[in-house]
């Protein structure tokens, strides 16, 4: 890429950022139909499981369902902790703490 690029690059991903986060004040009138504004609410979790989810299931580019997963394990401990608990700080000490055993004894 030469210079040029990159700076028409950089332009173009700031006015994006900036209307996608200006249009509430520049639409602020419109209104989302009722059945579309409960199914926003999922919209953060779903975000956050299309990230979490392929570092926990892909070991390079491969899918790695072994036995020997340890994100897979820490993240299976760290739901059933939180759901036993609610705790959240708890659940991110409790699952980085299990991902850092599983890792040391796996490896």
């Amino acid at each position: 890429m030469s210079n040029v690029d990159i700076w028409i690059s950089s332009i173009l991903l700031a006015v994006a950022a900036i209307l996608t986060r200006c249009s509430f004040f520049l639409f602020g009138d419109v209104k989302l139909p009722a059945k579309i504004q409960p199914a926003l609410r999922y919209a953060p979790a779903a975000a956050m499981a299309a990230i979490v989810v392929p570092d926990l299931l892909m070991s390079g580019n491969n899918l790695s369902l072994a036995v020997a997963n340890p994100k897979l394990w820490a993240a299976i401990g760290a739901v059933l902790f939180f759901n036993a608990t609610r705790h959240l700080l708890g659940t991110i000490i409790v699952g980085m703490a299990l991902y850092t055993v599983l890792r040391l004894v796996w490896q």
